[in-house]
């Protein structure tokens, strides 16, 4: 799907305020809003637009630590690989998991938990009993410098 500058900036509104309306969004972006709802139905059905989602304050809502934790398991195989990757879809703690590459481990999860009383239950209650886990690095976020969910959209309407 061929992007313009159009597309550039409603991207952009919407991944500063999802919940703008689509009267506000052609305001902002110069169109008029039947045209504005099409370009957006149009990313959605392109797969640009994935989903809309409520980003919460973790902080507000108790959840003091973020965790970093490598995994590297037993066995490189893909059953061992599925059976990991389904166990930690299912803990909500786990709100990302990364196949990685360069380092001796080759799973990093972030977790976010109360405390470290929290974690600790978690890390030894879960994580170190699902099958193949062989070796646990954790590593604890002292202060986000930047966290965002925007993607970066300098390439777009360039060419």
């Amino acid at each position: 799907m061929a992007l313009d500058k159009l597309d550039k900036r409603i991207l952009q509104e919407l991944q500063s305020n999802g919940s703008i309306t689509n009267l506000e969004l052609a305001d902002k972006i110069g169109l008029s809003p039947t045209p504005c709802a099409r370009r957006v139905k149009q990313l959605e059905e392109g797969g640009i637009i994935e989903r809309q989602v409520t980003l919460l304050n973790a902080s507000r809502l108790d959840l003091k630590l973020t965790a970093l934790i490598q995994i590297s398991m037993d066995r490189h195989t893909p059953d061992r690989f599925e059976v990991f990757e389904d166990k930690v879809k299912s803990y909500p703690e786990v709100v990302e998991c990364l196949l990685i590459t360069g380092q001796s481990a080759d799973y990093q999860l972030k977790v976010i938990v109360p405390d470290m009383e929290y974690y600790q239950e978690f890390l030894l209650d879960k994580i170190t009993r699902i099958e193949g886990v062989s070796d646990v690095h954790s590593s604890f976020i002292l202060r986000e410098v930047v966290n965002s969910t925007e993607l970066p959209l300098n390439h777009i309407g360039k060419r």
